[in-house]
């Protein structure tokens, strides 16, 4: 067969055409997508570009990322004022993020996201809770479910007489402060409505002496049968010991902690019940001993000390981690150190005399400590005044008047009246009707004259938290106050309304008026001192910022006012870092 060398000869200049064409194609296609690359600006290229390779890679490993800039630390001059050591790469500046966060009250933290490290950024530490419903009387005070008082670290202990906070704010040794135990109150209605129901379980009983209990010799613990018209109780145990060694009960205790009995201690300084508790990571037992006593918390290491009442009944409700934990920060140890899950109830004793009803452990008992503020509140109303006093002094910021002992505050008024508005809603008890509707009276009276009243501009009613000279104007005070006025509203009977109603609308024309004197343009005014004293403005930190935002968006769901609404949508933006636009 004759070869046709010529045929050949093109084939072979045929392929030699299609192979380079087919690698010009590619080789464009790459030079093209490298142009395209250098044009993706710096901060791109330094944060997101890496070599693609072996998929099975170790991903924490930097050996992937692409260098492109060398990197040299240069002086970065602030305001000509002081310089701080900065970064540079290519054409872009790097200021270390802890000089940011101080000059602009930023935050960020880094963080591991999807197996890299990632620097989360924000410009508020608050949070926002959105309404999920219109606000009621009968539901959730606010978002104070979320609200944790006892544990605040101005919260002396919980009281042994009262069941309610003691604080450290304004004075050391401890007092009770009105709006703080009416918070405690609202804290717990608010946590009873969408907590689960308690566990309770009784470790003794009244109506029985079972072999749980170790009795020494000589010592009495019995059962009777009682009369007694201040107990509801028709069975009670009855002890009495001698020596060191109480009675002892040796149950097979759970893991919860809230302790509930009905106590009633002779006056004798060896009456007590003492709980032991053990940690049982470092093998420690603290001793919480509930003693006849007129004081708040005593400590020395390893007793605990908390002061009840003697010879009359006390309905003791008691967290144990939380008493342990004030506990500890009188013997000035860090409570971060001892865990709830680490701590078990070892034992419980009696000493001295006295009568108990049956004992209980449960998970919570929100109701009682509600209704245990609620009884203070109605006790410790000044009958004249309609006032729950604050017994200490207060001096809010030079410029103003010291406030001396026995001021009264709208906020600790409104927040007083919302729970006892809570506490005839669920029980119909008319005390309860009785002391909110008496709470008004110094809705009524100048602050000069033991009221909480003042007026912008000679005009325009206020509500003052602090009732100060000159007047402060703070807002979140005021706006909890409204609350207390509209939660009496909401449950008075219907011929009763008008006093209230009247103050809470007076209150809410004002604050429609006044609500963008607060308005910085990137978030929100504490008070207007800057135009009482003629000083620098007061801003709101971020959390009073954030309870402006709450409270505005929950009197939207009340009151529908597009004010609110657009008001606390804006300041809530303020958060993310939105400015108001300037000129």
């Amino acid at each position: 067969m004759r070869i046709n060398f010529k045929i050949i000869f093109l084939v072979f200049i045929g392929f030699i055409l299609y192979g380079t064409i087919l690698l010009w194609i590619r080789c464009g296609a790459n030079l093209r997508s490298n142009s395209l690359e250098r044009k993706i600006d710096i901060y791109s290229i330094s944060q997101k570009l890496k070599v693609e390779g072996d998929q099975n890679s170790d991903p924490q490993s930097n050996s992937g990322t692409l260098n492109l800039f060398k990197t040299e630390e240069i002086d970065c001059s602030i305001n000509g004022d002081y310089t701080v050591r900065c970064r540079k790469e290519g054409e872009e500046v790097y200021i270390p993020f802890s000089f940011i966060h101080k000059y602009f009250e930023v935050y960020g933290k880094l963080t591991r996201y999807n197996g890299a490290d990632r620097f989360e950024w924000s410009h508020s530490y608050a949070r926002v809770h959105q309404p999920k419903r219109k606000y009621t009387t009968e539901g959730v005070f606010t978002y104070f479910e979320n609200y944790k008082v006892e544990e605040r670290d101005r919260v002396k202990c919980i009281s042994g007489m009262e069941g309610v906070p003691v604080t450290t704010q304004w004075k050391p040794a401890g007092y009770f402060y009105p709006t703080q135990i009416a918070q405690f109150g609202l804290a717990h209605y608010s946590k009873n409505l969408t907590e689960p129901k308690p566990r309770r379980s009784v470790i003794a009983h009244s109506h029985s002496v079972d072999k749980s209990w170790i009795i020494p010799e000589g010592s009495l613990l019995t059962s009777i049968i009682t009369n007694d018209s201040n107990t509801i109780r028709s069975t009670l145990l009855k002890f009495s010991t001698v020596g060191d060694e109480g009675v002892t009960l040796n149950a097979k205790f759970n893991s919860d902690f809230v302790l509930s009995v009905d106590l009633k201690l002779n006056v004798d300084a060896s009456s007590c019940l003492q709980v032991t508790l053990m940690d049982l990571e470092k093998k420690e037992f603290w001793f919480l001993n509930y003693i006849c006593g007129n004081f708040f918390i005593k400590a020395k290491k390893p007793h605990i000390y908390h002061g009840i009442k003697c010879n009359e009944w006390t309905f003791l409700v008691r967290d144990l981690f939380i008493d342990l934990q004030k506990g500890l920060v009188a013997l000035k140890i860090p409570k971060k150190q001892i865990f709830r899950s680490k701590l078990r109830i070892s034992n419980l004793k009696f000493f001295g005399s006295g009568l108990c009803s049956s004992i209980f452990l449960s998970t919570n008992e929100h109701s009682k400590q509600f209704f245990a503020a609620a009884e203070w509140l109605v006790t410790n109303q000044n009958n004249l005044t309609g006032g729950w006093a604050n017994p200490v002094q207060r001096k809010l910021a030079p410029g103003f008047r010291t406030l001396e002992p026995g001021w009264y505050s709208a906020m600790g008024q409104g927040h007083a009246i919302s729970l006892l508005a809570r506490a005839y809603y669920v029980s119909k008890n008319s005390k309860y009707l009785k002391a909110a509707f008496l709470g008004l009276k110094p809705f009524h009276a100048l602050t000069n004259n033991g009221g909480v009243v003042t007026h912008f501009m000679d005009q325009l009613p206020w509500f003052e938290e602090y009732p100060t000279t000159p007047s402060s104007f703070t807002l979140n005070g005021f706006i909890y106050s409204l609350i207390g006025l509209y939660d009496l509203v909401s449950v008075a009977p219907v011929d009763k309304k008008e006093e209230a109603s009247l103050l809470l609308n007076e209150g809410l024309d004002s604050l429609k008026k006044m609500l963008l004197f607060y308005d910085t343009g990137s978030g929100s005014m504490y008070d207007l001192r800057h135009l009482t004293l003629h000083v620098a403005p007061n801003l709101a930190r971020w959390d009073y910022h954030a309870t402006h935002v709450n409270q505005l968006l929950l009197l939207h769901t009340i009151f529908h006012d597009p004010i609110f609404l657009t008001v606390g949508t804006r300041w809530q933006d303020y958060m993310k870092g939105t400015r108001a636009q300037h000129n």
